[in-house]
């Protein structure tokens, strides 16, 4: 069964992550900062986190640059999932690590499969291909 990590301070979009996850049968655990979401991570690891950007104190750019510095949760992708939607965010994102980048609001109904797609594609070893895909992307939206 897939475990996803929800890190965001909004209560109402841990829940919407929690509803549109579960049904889809994955198992969703929530941090409603950036502290408590690096020691759940680092507790029980998640096989992908959904990490908001911008969190008091601690924010998720931060969050993400400890998962990735540490040996013991440095595998885990990370989808930010975030109100920033200018090109320089979505770019710092995919530089940090971050494996994609949602933009609140977002179609929860979405979540489930790309999640699924994206852990299966890591599993097949495209995870850097996939992150080239994505700052790909955003070159050609930024030519338009």
């Amino acid at each position: 069964m897939t475990n996803v990590l929800v890190i965001d301070d909004e209560a109402p979009i841990r829940l919407l992550c929690r509803v549109n996850l579960e049904a889809e049968g994955m198992t969703v655990s929530e941090a409603a900062d950036g502290p408590s979401g690096l020691e759940k991570a680092r507790e029980d690891p998640p096989d992908v986190i959904l990490l908001d950007v911008m969190m008091p104190g601690l924010d998720g750019w931060r969050v993400a640059e400890q998962l990735i510095d540490d040996p013991g949760t440095r595998g885990i992708p990370i989808v930010f999932l975030t109100a920033r939607a200018e090109f320089r965010d979505r770019a710092k994102g995919l530089d940090i690590g971050g494996v994609d980048y949602i933009t609140k609001p977002f179609n929860p109904l979405e979540l489930a499969p790309l999640v699924r797609d994206l852990l299966s594609r890591i599993e097949r070893g495209e995870r850097d291909q996939l992150r080239r895909e994505k700052l790909a992307d955003l070159r050609a939206l930024m030519e338009d």
